[in-house]
């Protein structure tokens, strides 16, 4: 008797736990901004829910409760948030999640019986036990990244609450208002691990898809990056070539001062010689023209003179038209990329002289680019693309094949005898 006492007891109370258990957590779930009155409204809403369980427990039928419990329960507490939600979808997402995780205090509980060969009485109890500390660990670490999709578009929210709501609809078919579980049924006994292969499937899709759309973003703000820098270092130049020309400018009554005076002094090949040096320093200057596109031209421009810096010798035969079917930003992109990756080469050759040549040209609406540069040690390749583990490193090979392949083109990356290979055609 005493035995049968305690397990009517334990059965309410855990009644009632779960009850609580699965409200609080889909209160957390919502994203609501909870205010005092709101909190107020949500307490007396779980203590009507929990009275109307007790009235169906005491003066309906108790065993009737698991089939009233999505009518007395559930849609009640859907209905609450959604009115303080002022939202219809993510409340009712919010309710079927946390439904879902009440099997965890099931799973827990029907675990411990299992080890310990128990009945009821020990699921019942250890249901009790986990209740709180999971609720506890559920609603600080997980509670905040689920309110975070009720923030993501509506279709998101819908890929979010299709598990929930294919459990919450399987678990009552074929458990609670029938049997087929229990019995066998192959139907229901597969239906679950399908469910998991399909949201697998669909995971991995959806993980490709954002894979590829974080690549993109990647390779704009490289793209980005590169133009900015290439801008940066144009204005700069230009700067210096300002800087020399008002210096010239200055300077220039002089010059024609101690030529007037070389020539006055019969002293012709000193003057003669002077406007020479003068020539030459203003040819030094002068901004050298490699071919008809302007975008082609600063980028030719600007890593000829990095090269010379870092003594690496450096030719460049351009034929390239001002316009072409490659948009500026991509050329730019493409060549400033090929021509960084073989800077960066020749600045590691230790025992060899560097050097990069290139040879770019337009012809019958095809664009053909190859670059040669000095290259010691080995290249990795995979699929014919050269690899590399260095962290922040490889993102300029992708960008160059990204827009290869965005024009329907083709591309070969060699090495052979120290030297590296780079052959475009789009």
């Amino acid at each position: 008797m005493m035995d049968q006492y305690i397990g009517t007891v334990l059965y309410i109370l855990n009644g009632a736990m779960v009850g609580i258990f699965g409200m609080l957590l889909s209160a957390s779930f919502c994203d609501i901004h909870w205010n005092k009155q709101k909190r107020l409204a949500m307490v007396g809403s779980m203590a009507a829910i929990l009275l109307l369980q007790g009235g169906v427990y005491l003066w309906v039928d108790p065993g009737a409760i698991p089939y009233l419990y999505p009518l007395i329960t559930h849609l009640p507490l859907a209905v609450i948030l959604c009115l303080l939600k002022k939202q219809i979808l993510w409340p009712v997402v919010s309710v079927l999640t946390a439904y879902l995780c009440c099997q965890l205090r099931r799973w827990v509980a029907l675990l411990a019986v299992a080890l310990v060969s128990g009945g009821t009485v020990v699921q019942n109890t250890m249901e009790l036990i986990v209740t709180i500390p999971l609720l506890i660990l559920i609603i600080r670490y997980i509670s905040p990244a689920i309110r975070s999709v009720s923030r993501e578009p509506i279709f998101v929210q819908c890929y979010f609450g299709v598990i929930p709501a294919l459990g919450y609809g399987f678990d009552y078919l074929t458990r609670i208002y029938t049997n087929l579980l229990s019995n066998g049924s192959p139907a229901a006994v597969e239906f679950m691990p399908f469910v998991c292969c399909i949201a697998y499937l669909i995971f991995v899709l959806r993980t490709s898809r954002e894979k590829q759309v974080l690549s993109n973003m990647e390779q704009t703000q490289q793209s980005l990056n590169i133009q900015v820098n290439q801008a940066v270092r144009e204005i700069e130049a230009l700067r210096k070539s300002q800087d020399r020309a008002a210096a010239y400018r200055h300077d220039l009554r002089h010059h024609m001062q101690y030529i007037a005076a070389c020539i006055e002094n019969d002293k012709e090949d000193q003057a003669q010689n002077y406007i020479k040096e003068i020539c030459s320093e203003i040819e030094a200057d002068k901004v050298i023209l490699f071919c008809e596109n302007e975008a082609a031209n600063l980028i030719f421009s600007a890593f000829t003179g990095r090269a010379k810096e870092q003594h690496v010798s450096i030719g460049i035969k351009a034929q390239i038209p001002q316009e072409i079917h490659i948009s500026e930003s991509d050329l730019c992109v493409l060549l400033s990329n090929a021509l960084e990756n073989a800077l960066h080469a020749c600045e590691k050759c230790k025992k060899i002289k560097a050097a990069i040549e290139v040879i770019v040209y337009e012809k019958d609406g095809r664009f053909f680019l190859q670059i040669m540069n000095s290259c010691e040690g080995k290249v990795d390749f995979e699929n014919g693309v050269p690899v590399t583990n260095i962290p922040g490193h490889g993102i300029g090979v992708r960008s160059i094949c990204a827009i290869v392949q965005k024009y329907d083109g083709i591309y070969t990356f060699t090495q052979k005898n120290e030297q590296f290979v780079l052959r475009i055609s789009m």
